[in-house]
């Protein structure tokens, strides 16, 4: 049986940053990491942004070359089936036995897939593997149905459109971003995609997948419509990975437990990432599955395994972009929210979202850069005057 001073599940940003992590106390133990994916971790947010706009990435430029930096032993396609408390050991596929001295859950988020879906041309978009199968597709191809309109569908659309495919998008909502921008910057992203071509069909639900007559891939909407194209990308919600740690019995709530330093109710085990539901200091408890957070609870995660006394800080920020348009944001972003916009004129905006007692649970800056720490600030101070909300970011 391997044995490992450090075992990783999951071979995300998380994993790569708790390796490093790891590495900056410790340069000599050992570390395994065992992922699911093919590939050993990468930038994953190049898979719907750079690597479709900015022909100077590739897939070695992503690469976080985690294995030649740390001399961990990585093993790939190796889904984990469960772990052993009791005798510090996982179980891999195959009914091999890994042992550890000390475990960091990484598992991630998995993809959600339309229902019916067993052609290999709909695909749920999450890996590098996804990326490499939707880029030959189109590149046979150039038609793509997106079905989603939150972070991954937008970006692929636009990415997809940006690379000259006829991308038709499909969203349940009436304007495309309504239930993260406020009215008035919703019908600027909306509109945003139609300038450049974008097929919107608002207001529709995915029922499920369809092959046509001709053989190609396609969607059924649920007022019987159909669409079809070279490929279908699913750019639906994602939902943690949280089986190994529930079956393991650790404590799980909308993610794995964790307190301050990252560690679960087991004391040889932590998680971080995606399905770490941890004390924020700003945000309260809550889980966030954006790579900011990976980067740097991963990397807390694996100094405290290591023997730090540190604990987990950060505030994440996450981004995203679409065609000219880019934006940065903190906290909670839910259009339902009361909303303070403040215009800062060249399509340059700051969006405060509000609670019930008018103090700002959210920020959102739309090209707007470098102020992402004095939107944490503004969560911090939680100011309830409007007026003096309105001058914290200019």
């Amino acid at each position: 049986m391997s044995e490992y001073d450090y075992l990783i599940v999951g071979g995300g940003e998380a994993a790569n940053a708790a390796a490093h992590g790891i590495r900056e106390l410790d340069s000599s133990g050992s570390i395994g990491i065992i992922s699911a994916d093919t590939d050993a971790p990468y930038d994953r947010t190049a898979l719907t942004k750079a690597l479709w706009l900015d022909p100077e990435v590739n897939e070695q430029t992503i690469s976080e070359n985690t294995a030649s930096d740390t001399g961990a032993t990585i093993l790939l396609d190796t889904p984990v089936r469960a772990i052993h408390r009791a005798t510090h050991e996982v179980t891999i596929s195959g009914g091999e036995s890994v042992g550890y001295q000390k475990l960091l859950l990484a598992t991630g988020s998995a993809p959600t897939q339309l229902a019916g879906a067993s052609d290999e041309r709909i695909i749920a978009m999450r890996s590098l593997a996804n990326y490499r199968k939707v880029r030959e597709l189109v590149t046979d191809d150039p038609t793509a149905v997106v079905v989603g309109g939150g972070f991954i569908g937008t970006e692929i659309a636009a990415a997809l459109a940006a690379n000259g495919v006829a991308v038709t998008l499909i969203f349940p909502q009436q304007v495309l971003g309504s239930t993260v921008f406020p009215g008035k910057l919703a019908d600027r992203f909306h509109q945003l995609y139609l300038d450049h071509g974008v097929t919107l069909v608002p207001g529709r639900l995915a029922k499920g997948a369809l092959v046509g007559a001709d053989q190609r891939p396609g969607v059924l909407l649920d007022d019987g419509s159909e669409y079809f194209a070279g490929v279908v990308v699913a750019g639906l919600s994602a939902k943690p990975v949280l089986d190994l740690a529930s079956e393991a019995g650790l404590e799980v709530n909308r993610g794995v437990v964790v307190d301050a330093h990252l560690k679960t109710s087991d004391p040889d085990i932590w998680a971080a990432g995606d399905i770490a539901e941890y004390p924020d200091v700003i945000l309260g408890r809550t889980r966030i599955e954006h790579v900011d957070h990976a980067q740097n609870s991963g990397a807390t995660a694996g100094r405290s395994m290591a023997g730090s006394d540190e604990t987990y800080d950060h505030t994440p920020y996450f981004w995203s972009d679409a065609f000219e348009l880019g934006w940065e944001a903190i906290g909670r972003l839910d259009a339902r929210l009361d909303t303070e916009v403040v215009e800062l004129g060249e399509g340059r905006d700051v969006v405060y979202y509000l609670d019930e007692q008018s103090r700002p649970v959210g920020v959102l800056l739309l090209g707007v850069w470098d102020s992402v720490d004095k939107a944490r600030k503004v969560l911090a101070d939680a100011p309830t005057d409007r007026e003096k909300l309105r001058s914290r970011i200019v």
